[in-house]
């Protein structure tokens, strides 16, 4: 067991209604099931802090901050987690500790042990679920991934991944619906600059991401060429299947990779899926969750 030696400071956003329903039960989660990690600060992003207070999101210990956006960068996909994170790297300058992203639509079901670096790692992160925009490891760089690593300042990246639920061997390619950092490194700092050169590239816009499948995981794209490229390997820290578990792409999970049950898992994206225990058949759970899940259920049906 990794004690919780250096704090962890939690990172989350909200653009829209949905991300505030979504904040609240993650906080919750995070309170409920995170052990030692129950009590690390959770910053919370927002386009207008004036209109969310702590206790719009049910809870104590969460601290609200203005969510600054370049102009250029507004309207465009994930420019708000981009821009979360720069700033919640910025204002932990100097401070030893890890820095932690976690998406609205995320879940915390035991403690999030391995998202605390400790002082061997600079990144804890989890490959790709599915392909979308990964480069195959043995394919040459398209004008895509080409333009990413042109804009880090690098040739290419050797650090290979397989995505979890298609088994596609990758450049390195990770999942962000939580990803954890060490500050000191300046890696959000990086992924800001570089992402919103791209997203200001008319020709890299025009001919690298002509179709929305590729604005949308630009973001993800770029970080993972940045932590590939900017760390050393064995400052990298593969996280298990247990963290960030797709349960939103719970049916197309291999079989043997499949969960079995909700509760042996640390953390889970479930994006649209509802999470009412009632109507989840395809996933044993146990108490005490579920009738936390019951719980919550009702009372965002109200």
């Amino acid at each position: 067991m990794i004690s919780p030696t250096s704090e962890i400071t939690f990172v989350a956003c909200l653009s829209s209604p949905e991300q505030r329903v979504g904040a609240r039960l993650l906080i919750d989660s995070l309170h409920s099931f995170g052990g030692a990690y129950s009590s690390c600060p959770v910053w919370v992003f927002e386009v207008d802090a004036q209109t969310v207070s702590c206790d719009d999101l049910g809870s104590t210990g969460v601290q609200i901050f203005p969510l600054n956006i370049p102009d250029n960068l507004r309207g465009y996909w994930f420019a708000d987690k981009v821009c979360a994170c720069a700033q919640a790297e910025e204002l932990l300058k100097g401070k030893e500790c890890s820095l932690t992203w976690l998406n609205s639509d995320l879940l915390i079901l035991q403690p999030p042990e391995l998202f605390n670096l400790s002082p061997d790692f600079d990144a804890a992160v989890r490959p790709v679920h599915i392909r979308n925009v990964g480069l195959p490891a043995n394919a040459s760089r398209d004008h895509f991934w080409g333009g990413i690593l042109d804009a880090i300042g690098v040739k290419d990246i050797q650090l290979t991944v397989e995505s979890f639920v298609d088994r596609q061997r990758l450049r390195a390619y990770f999942n962000t619906h939580a990803i954890s950092v060490n500050p000191a490194r300046g890696i959000f700092r990086r992924w800001l600059e570089c992402f919103e050169a791209l997203v200001g590239d008319g020709d890299f816009q025009n001919n690298a991401c002509p179709d929305e499948l590729h604005k949308i995981f630009l973001h993800q794209a770029v970080l993972s060429a940045l932590i590939a490229s900017s760390l050393k390997v064995e400052c990298i820290r593969h996280l298990p299947p247990e963290y960030n578990y797709p349960y939103n792409l719970h049916g197309q999970v291999p079989v043997e990779r499949k969960a079995r049950q909700l509760n042996d898992l640390v953390s889970i994206a479930y994006e649209n899926r509802p999470l009412d225990p009632q109507v989840m058949e395809d996933i044993q759970i146990e108490e005490p969750l579920r009738s936390w899940l019951v719980e919550r259920a009702q009372a965002f049906a109200k």
